[in-house]
This record gives structure tokens, C-alpha cells and sequence, in this order.
């Protein structure tokens, strides 16, 4: 019997640690969830008013950048671009779009070649920007977010 009030004694102190409850603070669970955010994905890509059709996250995707590629580059044909040389050259265009739907050019990678046979090349590309339909900002979680991306734009002069 004796051995039975010990044992039950030793169950109830044992048990008690189940019992614990492990209190959080608003910080805590904070910092575990911005932990666990993947920071390089958003829920709804940034889009133009011509991709809302569209079912898939990724079709928006592509949608978004077929739209923005065709612009700048129906812009630059519409140019007059005399050159010495044939160029062909793939610009790398590195974009940023705002949480209000503002698009940016951070930096183009232009060839020094293109450069030197278009000295105003950036100046036409900032200037394909401005007339742009509007854009739609990307959203995270319900909230519209500012989403950098890069964009290559084929560039052939003959």
C-alpha cells in the first residue's frame, strides 16, 4: 500500500510538467512567423489590366512581362536608331514595382558596344515607360507589396 502512495505521489509531481503552459508573447509569435515568411514569393504578381483573365499565378506572371516586353519594344522600333554597326544585344532590365503600382527602372546592363552606338539608349528606355498602362501591384498576404524583378529585352539594329 505504501508503495502505492509513493508511486501515486510521484505521478502527480510528474504530471504537473504536463500541465505547464508556455506563455507568448505578441513578439515572439511575430519574430516565429517572419521567420517562416518566404520573403521572395508574393500571392499575386504585379499585373496590367489585360492579364486579370487569367486563372494561373504564373500565366499572370508571363502575362506581365509579355505586356511589358512588347511595349518596350514596339517603342524602340518606333524610334529612328542610326548605327554604324549591326548590333544585337540583350539588355538586362532590373525593375522595381511600388506598392502604389508606380514602375521603376533601377538599371539597365546595356553592352558598351550598344551604348556606343546609341549613346541615348537609357534615355529611350525611361521614356518607354512613361506611357505604360496602369499596373497593379503585387499583393502578400492581402497587402499590396513593392516586387523587384529583371526583364531581358532583345536589341537588334540593322
Amino acid at each position: 500500500m505504501r508503495q502505492a502512495y509513493v508511486l501515486l505521489l510521484f505521478l502527480v509531481f510528474n504530471s504537473c510538467e504536463n500541465f505547464k503552459v508556455r506563455k507568448t508573447s505578441p513578439e515572439a509569435i511575430l519574430k516565429e512567423e517572419l521567420q517562416s515568411f518566404n520573403w521572395n514569393e508574393v500571392d499575386v504578381y504585379p499585373a496590367f489590366s489585360v492579364c486579370d483573365s487569367l486563372a494561373s499565378k504564373e500565366e499572370k506572371k508571363a502575362c506581365f512581362q509579355e505586356v511589358l516586353i512588347t511595349h518596350i519594344s514596339a517603342f524602340l522600333q518606333d524610334e529612328i536608331i542610326i548605327v554604324s554597326r549591326d548590333i544585337s544585344d540583350t539588355i538586362v532590365l532590373n525593375f522595381q514595382v511600388s506598392e502604389t503600382g508606380d514602375l521603376k527602372l533601377l538599371q539597365a546592363k546595356i553592352d558598351s558596344l550598344t551604348i556606343q552606338e546609341i549613346p541615348n539608349i537609357k534615355d529611350l528606355l525611361y521614356k518607354s515607360l512613361d506611357s505604360l498602362p496602369d499596373i497593379f501591384p503585387a499583393i502578400k498576404r492581402g497587402q499590396q507589396v513593392t516586387t523587384a524583378f529583371q526583364l531581358p529585352i532583345i536589341v537588334k539594329v540593322n
